[in-house]
């Protein structure tokens, strides 16, 4: 069972109104899918039904037959029939694994790129649509400035001493006005997102709204095999299974960790505030977290647990925090469940939902002679 936070007031004017929500069956799809039918509105959920196996929608995400249009959003045919319906847009849909998007990244042009233009081309030419909201990402900041970096660029320093560099003492908070500097081909996707909407939109005067998500985390999340994504999934899969936690770069790097839960609710208020006509606003909570920290949260969950340092993946950010201000003014609102509770959650949806843990994971953890907890 999902555990909500009370008192929200999102979703004024979607009452009866149909929201098409592309990658509408994912962890954030299916959620603001969930939200949009307590609001009493129509969601039209597009998926490709193919990121998962069949069981994780159907047990974990509560997607069933009936419930989704199973299709791409390169399908301009299906794309613009489907637009015809909707009053709104969220454009969620993407391939959004950082790692996958790296090893492959034509995938990641057909699904980010010509997928939005899919998207993007055919709200254009609806009459009836209200706005529109792209789905992006806090990984368009990158590091921040370059010129930040105090003394010489060196690749044998530590991921800590890299931090001090850029950062000094103090992570940056990501302002929506900060230029992008994508370093990842995902960010770079999602940096074309954003102008591309843009582009399109404001021309044929459809209101739009862009929202940076940054680090999403919640229950029903489950992990994939190759990626480094999710981490909050995969420290508390990896010590449910009795395996180590690995600190890709020592664990130094510093995420802001947005509950899915608050993911929505945010999602749903850039798609109807006044405010947010036009606008590209954060989605996070302003606090920043190192990963270190969330591995030692999710092990004081699982005692035992070992901690151990490994190399730093390729695309993978120093990271920072949101700024904040804007998305409050905008939106009238800011995130309400902490990390420390939004772990505690995650876990203890975890040890109650066995099929959560994957095969392939148990087979690791009974080849290294570990049983899960």
């Amino acid at each position: 069972m999902t555990e909500r936070h009370s008192g929200s007031d999102s979703g004024t004017g979607l009452e009866g109104a149909t929201v098409l929500v592309t990658g509408g069956a994912g962890l954030v799809g299916s959620r603001i899918v969930g939200r949009l039918r307590e609001l009493g509105a129509r969601p039209l959920a597009l998926c490709t039904m193919d990121a998962y196996p069949p069981t994780v929608y159907r047990k974990l995400f509560g997607v069933g037959a009936g419930h989704v249009v199973t299709g791409d959003v390169r399908d301009t045919v299906l794309v613009n029939r489907l637009m015809r319906e909707a009053d709104f847009v969220v454009h969620a849909a993407a391939l959004a694994d950082v790692a996958a998007c790296t090893r492959l990244p034509q995938d990641a042009i057909d699904h980010n790129v010509s997928g939005t233009q899919a998207v993007l081309s055919a709200a254009a030419a609806s009459r009836r649509l209200k706005r529109l909201v792209f789905v992006s990402s806090a990984s368009v900041y990158g590091n921040g400035n370059p010129d930040d970096w105090a003394g010489p660029r060196d690749e044998h320093r530590s991921t800590r001493e890299l931090l001090a560099c850029v950062y000094g003492q103090m992570p940056p908070r990501f302002g929506e006005e900060r230029p992008l500097r994508p370093l990842s081909v995902y960010a770079n996707t999602k940096a074309f997102g954003e102008i591309q909407t843009e582009l399109v939109l404001r021309p044929a005067g459809t209101s739009y709204s862009v929202v940076r998500y940054f680090s999403v985390y919640g229950q029903p999340q489950v992990i994939k095999p190759g990626s480094h994504s999710w981490v909050v999934a995969w420290f508390a899969a990896r010590a449910a299974a009795g395996l180590p936690l690995h600190l890709n770069g020592g664990g130094h790097q510093v995420r802001d960790f947005v509950h899915v839960d608050d993911i929505a609710e945010g999602t749903l208020r850039a798609l109807t505030a006044p405010a947010s006509d036009r606008v590209t606003v954060n989605i996070g909570t302003g606090r920043p977290t190192t990963i270190r920290r969330v591995a030692d949260l999710v092990a004081g969950h699982f005692p035992g647990t070992r901690i151990m340092e490994t190399p730093m993946p390729p695309g993978d950010p120093l990271g920072g925090c949101a700024g904040t201000a804007l998305m409050q003014r905008a939106l009238g609102w800011q995130p309400r469940i902490g990390v420390e509770d939004g772990i505690a959650r995650y876990v203890r949806w975890l040890k109650s939902t066995p099929a959560a843990l994957p095969g392939w994971l148990r087979q690791e953890a009974e080849a290294a002679g570990r049983r899960p907890r």
